[in-house]
């Protein structure tokens, strides 16, 4: 007597169903996927099936959230490329310390996988261990809470930028290098900067490297630690501070169901209003939308930042 083959996962088809569309061109860089809602509806699947073909498109890094226009295609140049090695750890023997570190990972993937899709609020302890099939006592093997927790999701994003050993020539372009992957990974973490604490910042290896690299950028400078300090920390905090104005966009976003786009079009009749009376009449010469464009800020917020401390150093 032969058994039948198990049925394929019902959201396994439609990652695979997207995938294809995604791998064939039919859907391209930068162009939205189907929401949650309506992959519950096309294939008629529960929403939480839903969430996680998206989680799961996610995680091979084929898609990612922009606010204000929902999940779309990521741009093949900005997948993931620590990918294929979280697939080779975790095809890592599973016995001794290395089996923990495997189910350590696999629940540190599941949470950023869930605060990407739903934000922060909706990742607790519990929620984490349900969509693992584990009891929500087996998670505090592997972590010992929740702010525990959040400190290792935020660690395991940081490591999987790829820092060049030693980047490109001169203090200025390696700052610009590693300030735009941090940005990126705002950008694909919107929780993030929720997370990282300058008052309080957690000991975890991978964003202290990030940190001793800058330090080892400025090495040319001659400056002083404490001054290569104080420049890691600000650069970082003016990625981390335009990053969270991302993360309360998404959320406002989830909270009201309202896009960005649609939020600026509601808004601006009042915006109209506002800056045609005498007292604005500079503002009244710029452009109607009321959101500024958070790249083109936090790019110039980072020259304009690198050009006062250049001034500074006198290079």
């Amino acid at each position: 007597m032969t058994s039948q083959p198990r049925p394929e996962a019902p959201y396994r088809v439609i990652v695979a169903e997207i995938r294809s569309r995604i791998e064939a061109g039919e859907l391209r860089a930068g162009e939205r996927v189907p929401s949650i809602r309506a992959i519950a509806q096309r294939w008629g699947v529960a929403v939480a099936t839903a969430t996680k073909v998206i989680a799961t498109l996610r995680e091979e890094g084929l898609v990612e959230a922009r606010v204000g226009s929902g999940t779309v295609v990521s741009s093949p140049d900005t997948r993931p490329a620590a990918r294929s090695a979280h697939r080779d750890a975790s095809a890592a023997p599973r016995d001794g310390a290395g089996e923990q570190d495997a189910v350590r990972t696999r629940i540190l993937r599941a949470a950023i996988d869930l605060a990407d899709t739903e934000g922060l609020q909706a990742l607790s302890m519990r929620r984490l261990a349900s969509s693992l099939d584990l009891g929500p006592m087996s998670l505090y093997r592997h972590v010992s809470g929740k702010d525990d927790l959040l400190a290792q999701m935020a660690d395991l994003a940081f490591g999987d930028l790829d820092l060049p050993e030693r980047g490109p020539r001169g203090w200025r372009a390696k700052l610009e290098l590693v300030a735009r992957q941090h940005w990126r990974l705002c950008r694909r973490h919107q929780w993030l900067p929720h997370v990282v604490s300058f008052t309080r910042p957690v000991m975890v290896p991978n964003m202290l490297e990030h940190t001793e690299w800058v330090l080892r950028a400025l090495e040319e400078l001659d400056l002083p630690m404490d001054v290569r300090l104080q420049e890691a920390m600000t650069l970082h905090g003016l990625v981390m501070t335009i990053g969270l104005s991302r993360t309360r966009e998404a959320e406002a976003e989830r909270r009201t169901g309202m896009t960005l786009d649609r939020w600026s079009a509601h808004q601006r009749p009042r915006h109209r209003d506002v800056l045609a009376r005498e007292r604005f009449p500079l503002l009244a010469t710029m452009s109607e939308d009321p959101a500024p464009e958070l790249d083109a800020l936090f790019e110039y917020g980072l020259a304009r930042h690198l050009d006062g401390f250049a001034v500074m150093t006198g290079s």
